[in-house]
């Protein structure tokens, strides 16, 4: 047997479950109810000021968790590749531990908390369950790029005199750009679809465009709801297109500014 054999069970479900459902996306969302290709969906999308505030309103949210992500995994991925600040790997299975458990119960977690703090179920609750869900996502990546790092640059850095912030800007935080990358995607691309955890802590007050795609499917509108979700994955392809970009370009030059 040839070692490519193992790679057909593989190839078959990538076909089944990956890329025959992007296909039936596609189809549906340029067909009417009869069948015949249209650009009705499309139009109709264009059109509607709600389902267009939807999506504003979803990338909003996306671009907050993101950036609220990085602005606290990055510093938590530091410390946890810092062999001088940390020297037991029990920190890093505290972060990766809630990866363990089920998006939806720790969702359901987080109601039961912020109902036990009296504190009031809406757009705050649901940015903190967002960072709170997503958060191991951004740190890892990051995690492993630093942990790969190769340190006799900052040893090198250090060795020419540079000043520990200098060292930081001109060495650790462009050779830890491919992680950020990754970490930035794998956050921001579930926050823009996502919708149990909008429904569960804002009490259906707060309408994402995973919602909006949702209440299409199970009402039937397949055509448009496919409509829909064709529109959030060319947005997420363009986006992970010009990362991926900037991660090679980074790549090219070495890592360093």
């Amino acid at each position: 047997m040839r070692r490519s054999n193992w790679a057909i069970p593989y190839f078959i479900f990538l076909l089944l479950f990956v890329l025959l459902p992007l296909v039936m996306v596609a189809i549906y969302a340029f067909q009417d109810n009869s069948g015949a290709f249209t650009f009705d969906q499309f139009v109709k999308f264009a059109n509607e000021p709600e389902s267009i505030n939807t999506f504003t309103y979803s990338l909003e949210i996306a671009m907050i968790t993101t950036v609220l992500c990085l602005l606290l995994g990055y510093p938590a991925a530091w410390i946890l590749s810092n062999k001088e600040l940390n020297k037991s790997s029990v920190a890093i299975i505290l972060f990766i531990l809630p990866m363990w458990i089920n998006m939806l119960i720790r969702t359901l977690a987080t109601v039961a908390l912020f109902d036990f703090a009296r504190l009031p179920l809406g757009e705050g609750a649901l940015i903190f369950g967002m960072v709170y869900n997503f958060l191991p996502f951004m740190i890892y990546p990051i995690y492993n790029t630093m942990q790969k790092m190769d340190h006799s640059y900052v040893e090198a850095a250090q060795d020419l005199g540079a000043t520990p912030l200098q060292v930081f800007r001109k060495v650790t935080l462009p050779l830890s750009m491919p992680g950020v990358g990754s970490g930035v995607l794998m956050v921001f691309m579930p926050t823009i679809s996502t919708f149990a955890i909008s429904e569960l802590l804002t009490m259906n007050k707060v309408k994402l465009f995973g919602t909006t795609i949702q209440e299409n499917i199970n009402n039937g509108l397949w055509n448009y709801g496919s409509c829909l979700a064709l529109i959030m994955l060319v947005i997420i392809g363009v986006s992970q297109m010009f990362v991926s970009q900037d991660d090679l370009d980074s790549d090219e030059k070495g890592g360093l500014i």
